[in-house]
């Protein structure tokens, strides 16, 4: 048999967005890498009769997504800042009882 569950049942809708909000904040920097390292891929020189990507466009692309990642944490920032100022005036979950 299973044990009665002690689980929490019901979880507030807001409390799950700060989390996703959270979740999609910590994964920023990681992102950023990805897009940053991109530019390595990119072919350096005019080999397999592909044109090379010239430095100036590399380097407005990595300031690109430098502004991109600044602009998003802030907006994320932002709305969980506004979001948070009730998180502790209600119940946010519901614990079943055991009997």
């Amino acid at each position: 048999m299973q044990p009665p569950p002690s689980a929490l049942v019901f979880l507030e809708r807001r409390g799950y967005r700060q989390r996703r909000m959270m979740d999609a904040i910590r994964l920023l920097p990681l992102v950023g890498l990805l897009l940053w390292l991109l530019p390595t891929l990119w072919a350096a020189n005019g080999s397999d009769g592909v044109e090379p990507v010239r430095m100036s466009q590399a380097i407005v692309y990595v300031f690109g997504v430098w502004v991109c990642l600044i602009l998003s944490a802030g907006t994320l920032w932002r709305y969980l800042k506004g979001s948070n100022d009730d998180v502790g005036t209600t119940e946010h979950a519901v614990k079943t009882d055991p009997k």
